[in-house]
């Protein structure tokens, strides 16, 4: 009920938006009346494909599925820059018309409205081209150091390969997954990062296209904590997955690590909202310590969403690893990211905890991303200043 119910504001407020960006856009059309008919049927299957592309994912019948996500989300990008560039031709045009009427006929006010009319659709257009281009690409390999004050010497250099985010589901395939672990590969890790979000639907939808991921390889294997998006395709099951494809879940708990006569504690949380659909699976930082010797200094926790950081702090770890953001994947979603976790991107620092948010492996809904790359990230445990 509660999700037909969103649906159905999803759906209402889209619509909103088709007729805001129709009334505003298509009189200016420097086209005939013909053109502007166009415009207008497009608005409407626009209006159609999104919800439609949103839930692709629930019809059976493949490959039908994901033929219409991919026509679906693909409008969803677009008309996303069609919205955001339609209110800044509005804003441009009213500042233009307050000078107009300090100015009298200094400037053109019919040839900036037809222009930019005009211009509207076409770079929304150039944004949906070079934002799926960006997404479809393999994920750029970026190297963060981390400095850690009292670094044991043995773990100076100690790698840790993340990826995050990636979403396999109805435009994110077995392909695109091999890439992405051959390039964790060629990195020669000491352990790998999985902090969440791995699928968009069931395992019997996505387990072919999951495999890959038995392939990481890394000194100290690959670790994987649960994020919200394996609670909505079914937690229980792609848990269960996972381990059979070789990844060790953490869920609430840790392991000890033994490198070159050094150690490290590597701990995971489930994600932090998992209560909501599974109370057993609350997210508890302090939970995932609990037993862990006191006498290793070196404490890393993976968590699916930076908001664990304040937790992560006061029990006492020295890095956690998070995802979930996607660095607001395309413009202007970037800024609006900030009003629901403390950190969109990069190494930052809470207290004595080092965060680390990464802006995802692969991309979620519309296959775009612009101003946010995704990334497969190597962290290197270095001397901090006190080291």
């Amino acid at each position: 009920m509660r999700r037909s119910s969103f649906l159905v504001r999803f759906i209402g407020i889209g619509v909103l938006l088709h007729i805001y960006v129709g009334l505003r856009i298509i009189p200016d059309l420097p086209v005939d009346p013909i053109g502007r008919w166009l415009a207008a049927l497009w608005l409407v299957l626009s209006v159609l494909l999104i919800p439609l592309g949103m839930l692709a994912r629930t019809i059976e019948q493949q490959p039908l599925a994901d033929r219409l996500a991919w026509v679906g989300l693909l409008a969803m990008g677009f008309f996303s820059s069609l919205l955001v560039l339609t209110l800044a031709r509005d804003l441009a045009l009213a500042s233009l018309v307050t000078v107009d009427a300090i100015w009298p006929r200094t400037i053109p006010m019919a040839s900036w409205r037809t222009g930019s009319a005009a211009a509207v659709p076409l770079l929304a257009l150039l944004s949906t081209t070079v934002g799926l281009i960006n997404a479809r690409r393999r994920a750029r390999v970026v190297t963060i150091d981390v400095p850690i004050d009292d670094l044991p010497q043995a773990l100076d250099g100690f790698t840790i390969v993340q990826i995050s985010d990636i979403h396999v589901g109805p435009t994110i395939k077995r392909r695109y997954v091999d890439a992405i672990v051959d390039a964790v590969n060629r990195l020669k890790p000491d352990l790998i990062a999985v902090t969440g979000d791995v699928v968009d639907g069931s395992v019997p939808q996505l387990r072919d296209h999951t495999r890959p991921l038995s392939r990481l390889s890394a000194r100290h294997g690959a670790y994987l904590v649960t994020g919200n998006h394996e609670y909505y395709a079914g937690a229980d099951a792609w848990i269960d997955e996972f381990r059979q494809l070789g990844l060790r879940v953490l869920l609430n708990e840790h392991v000890v690590l033994e490198h070159e006569g050094a150690r490290a504690v590597i701990a995971g949380v489930t994600d932090y909202s998992a209560a909501h659909f599974d109370p057993a699976h609350r997210s508890d930082p302090v939970a995932a310590l609990a037993g862990a010797p006191g006498d290793v200094l070196i404490k890393v926790l993976l968590a699916h969403q930076p908001r664990s950081a304040e937790a992560a702090a006061e029990a006492g770890f020295t890095l956690q690893l998070s995802g979930h953001t996607h660095g607001g994947q395309f413009f202007p979603w970037n800024f609006f990211v900030r009003f629901q976790q403390p950190f969109t991107a990069g190494l930052a620092r809470l207290n004595g905890l080092w965060v680390y948010t990464s802006r995802g492996t692969g991309y979620w809904g519309p296959p775009k991303r612009l101003g946010a790359p995704s990334e497969i990230t190597r962290l290197r445990l270095v001397p901090g200043e006190a080291g």
